[in-house]
């Protein structure tokens, strides 16, 4: 049996550890009978010298059996799905998504994150609802998902705690962007889910963590084989992230824009990025025979209401009184009576004539993270009402002078270079770039599970 100290050796100098040695590590790991700097070692070994799939996958399972494996009752067998997208700017799929899933059948345990630099969190977006609890136990999450069929909740102590160390190690010894670390992290969370299947929306471009196709296809590749490997369906799409999806940023209007479009009124890229990952799951879930009926009955869920049914009972079910979650779900509702309002709302005007190209997302993000919208440190918290929306759409064609941006602020104000900084954010064409703009889909690529 080898020593720690000798299999930090082997992984350093290219070697493949054998399935018994990486379950030594993640018990070394679990059990806090490792060093941290030996921890340290290896994940900066694995970052350098890379895991072959096999490895990968160990790695995973072993994270995954770290601790709680949930169960469920045997009715619901095949149906439990979830996803899980690597972050970006205006992310809003999943409040969504989820109650989409649940109106056509599926069981929903999703277990979301917190927004951590420029990307927003699903959790920080729901928790500008007043009431809404994401801190369930599991045996809530199971009532939850009996009544309602979707629940969107934080971690639990007991779910994977190996990653928990491994995260925050990764973060000191910058060894974030590794691949299989990356996998072994994801995967292991949603296997601790025991889910029949799980769509990745692996995000690449200007305002994702991979800013080329290649290689986020890469990772996308890497977390579908394990995924399949761990007896999770696994498939993936691969979607642009240069601008936002959708038109508003920032916690409290990303759940407005939600809400509308729940109520069969929301942007065709989020519309979009909702249908390929939901038709997908009842695809893989053989709750659908192919993907064009998957995306009939997902788009129907949304426009016929029966998601936005499923959203007011989810939130009741997760804390919000029945008198909060009917306003927010009523058809002329007054939002921000019941979602903070920021104190101070600016808009930014077009510099000239012309089309709208391009509005560079990252910008945009990092500008409200920087006036409260996110966090850069786990635990502290932000503002929900710190936003932005765009008054404008790609392809759109305008006149000098109108307002093309909506910044809503609290304290720090934006300072003038912010100001300028979102100004040249936005990007304005002439009509010949307009027919490809409006074709513009996010959807680059779709991976789906090799065998049925």
């Amino acid at each position: 049996m080898l020593s720690i100290p000798d299999l930090i050796k082997k992984k350093r100098d290219g070697g493949v550890l054998t399935d018994e040695q990486v379950t030594t590590f993640i018990r070394a790991v679990t059990d806090k009978t490792i060093q941290d700097c030996q921890t340290g070692a290896m994940l900066m070994a694995i970052w350098q010298k890379g895991m072959v799939v096999k490895e990968t996958e160990t790695l995973t399972r072993e994270m995954m059996k770290s601790g709680e494996v949930m169960s469920w009752p045997k009715e619901w067998a095949g149906l439990m799905v979830d996803k899980h997208s690597t972050g970006g700017v205006g992310d809003k799929v999943s409040l969504v998504l989820a109650p989409a899933l649940a109106a056509c059948g599926c069981k929903v345990p999703m277990i979301s994150g917190r927004g951590l630099a420029h990307t927003g969190g699903t959790l920080d977006k729901l928790e500008s609802i007043p009431g809404f609890t994401i801190q369930q136990s599991t045996e809530q999450i199971q009532k939850i998902l009996g009544s309602v069929g979707c629940c969107i909740v934080g971690q639990t102590e007991r779910l994977v705690p190996a990653d928990r160390v491994l995260y925050a190690l990764r973060d000191a010894t910058s060894t974030v962007d590794s691949l299989p670390l990356i996998t072994g992290s994801i995967i292991s969370k949603k296997g601790a889910e025991s889910l029949n299947a799980l769509v990745l929306d692996v995000k690449f471009g200007r305002a994702a963590l991979y800013k080329d196709l290649d290689s986020a296809k890469e990772l996308a590749q890497s977390m579908v084989n394990v995924g399949n490997g761990l007896g999770m369906r696994t498939g993936a799409v691969l979607s642009c992230m240069d601008a936002t999806i959708g038109r508003c940023v920032g916690n409290s209007l990303e759940v407005i824009e939600s809400l509308e479009t729940l109520k069969g009124k929301g942007p065709e890229d989020l519309m979009e990025l909702v249908i390929t990952l939901g038709s997908m799951l009842l695809m893989m879930t053989d709750l659908v025979p192919n993907l064009s009926e998957g995306r009939k009955k997902i788009s129907d869920a949304v426009t016929g209401g029966a998601a936005l049914s499923k959203f007011q009972a989810m939130m009741e079910a997760q804390g919000v009184t029945k008198d909060v979650a009917q306003s927010l779900c009523s058809p002329h509702t007054d939002y921000h009576r019941v979602l903070r309002k920021a104190a101070h709302q600016t808009e930014l005007i077009t510099p000239a004539d012309g089309v709208v190209v391009d509005v560079d997302g990252l910008v945009l993000a990092e500008i409200l993270h920087k006036l409260g919208a996110g966090r850069s440190m786990v635990g502290e918290p932000v503002n929900h009402s710190v936003g932005a929306e765009l008054l404008v759409s790609l392809g759109q064609k305008v006149e000098k002078g109108v307002p093309w941006m909506r910044l809503h602020y609290e304290y720090p104000a934006p300072t003038p270079d912010q100001i300028q900084q979102l100004q040249n954010a936005l990007s304005l064409g002439t009509d010949k770039n307009k027919p490809t703009q409006q074709k513009q889909t996010l959807v680059k690529e779709v991976l789906l599970p090799q065998n049925k």
